[in-house]
């Protein structure tokens, strides 16, 4: 269920790592530790995190070119789930009703036909005990002083190009996702749980990763560069130079759940 299938290597290569902590935290709340799902997983970042507290980890995604990337893991079964199946053939894929322990989504929900994917989730979903969890990062970051207002004046550069009307759900923080689903204390609908993620790189990586965003890729598309020569140099000077390692602080935000009674 993930919309991206560009460049996949590059995307990959470039974003942050989530904090073990998230998974530790999840677990404890999930009664039960035999079976997670990990939806849109990407290369199974997630997947792999969680399979440290899970017997078996089920990662899906829409993507081949991302499940042929994903991170070998013994826990983990990568699956390639293209749109076209429907709610039962995935309900079975899973697992069956009534079987997953956790399903977590990580920077993905947004692009997911939420009605449809809520649906499966409260059918696999053990009952009691089993967690919803999804999360995300927006491009606001905080680097030094000098940095900082360089990369405001991007991100408000790049605001136009976030084509995907889904976009807005990651820009607002998650405010306005739905997520109908009790609340187990890490966010509720309408007040996602506010979280800082770290990841510390040198220019290079940082570029790479600014480069990996779909606002640069759909700008590109209608004759603008955004990463101009220029912008990069500037970019570059206030980073404190090519080689310099830095760590880039990610606000990020979560919303975590129950299938209600």
């Amino acid at each position: 269920m993930s919309v991206v299938d560009y460049e996949a290597d590059i995307y990959l290569d470039a974003r942050p790592t989530y904090p073990a902590d998230w998974y530790s935290k999840l677990a404890a709340l999930s009664h039960h530790h035999h079976l997670a799902w990990d939806a849109g997983t990407g290369n199974g970042q997630a997947a792999t995190g969680i399979a440290e507290h899970y017997d078996r980890v089920i990662a899906t995604d829409v993507s081949e070119k991302m499940i042929d990337l994903g991170k070998p893991h013994p826990k983990v079964t990568y699956r390639h789930t293209p749109s076209s199946m429907t709610e039962d053939e995935m309900v079975d894929l899973i697992g069956g009703e009534n079987s997953v322990d956790l399903i977590t989504v990580a920077t993905a929900v947004h692009w997911f036909d939420l009605p449809r994917f809520y649906a499966i989730a409260k059918r696999l979903l053990r009952k009691p005990g089993g967690i919803v969890a999804v999360w995300s990062y927006s491009t606001e970051m905080a680097v030094s002083p000098e940095f900082d207002p360089v990369m405001k004046r991007l991100n408000e550069e790049t605001m136009p190009y976030f084509k995907f009307p889904e976009c807005q759900y990651v820009v607002d923080g998650y405010k306005s996702l739905p997520f109908p689903f009790e609340s187990v204390g890490l966010g509720l609908e309408g007040e996602p749980m506010e979280l800082e993620m770290k990841r510390t790189v040198s220019f290079e990586g940082f570029l790479r990763m600014v480069r990996s965003w779909s606002a640069i890729g759909a700008a590109k598309e209608k004759g603008v560069e955004l990463l101009s020569e220029d912008v990069v140099k500037e970019l570059e000077a206030a980073w404190g130079g090519y080689e310099v390692v830095r760590t880039i602080v990610y606000k990020t935000f979560m919303l975590a759940g129950t299938v209600r009674n």
